[in-house]
């Protein structure tokens, strides 16, 4: 019997995520850092919480990294309009340069991983 694919897709997940750390390890990023950054990109405002669920990590994980992101002055957090206890955080401009640092970084990880498919299947993916 062949490996079942939820095996083979987590070891897929395992090495893109060694890979990642170590193309962010020179920027002083670390891969949750750089996919919050990646989420905020696409989707400004979310609190912690949204942030968490797209991040992959749990509630309390994410509070501890908006705390370090908005530090290092790579995002910034608003109070929500109608829940005030709700904080919304969005990409500075230092956020945003980082980003793109990461993006450059990292972009060999991802032409490794599809460097085996033909581009349909690739726009398929």
């Amino acid at each position: 019997m062949s490996a079942r694919i939820s095996y083979l897709i987590k070891w897929v997940e395992r090495g893109v995520r060694a890979g990642l750390d170590t193309a962010l390890q020179q920027l002083n990023v670390t891969t949750p850092e750089y996919t919050t950054l990646s989420v905020l990109r696409h989707r400004s405002g979310l609190s912690s919480a949204q942030l968490a669920r797209r991040a992959f990590v749990s509630a309390q994980a994410m509070n501890q990294l908006v705390v370090s992101l908005e530090r290092y002055g790579w995002i910034e957090r608003t109070p929500d309009p109608d829940h005030a206890r709700i904080l919304r955080a969005n990409l500075t401009r230092k956020g945003r340069e980082v980003l793109t640092a990461c993006d450059k970084a990292t972009a060999h990880v991802e032409r490794t991983l599809l460097s085996e498919l033909s581009t349909s299947q690739v726009e398929a993916l």
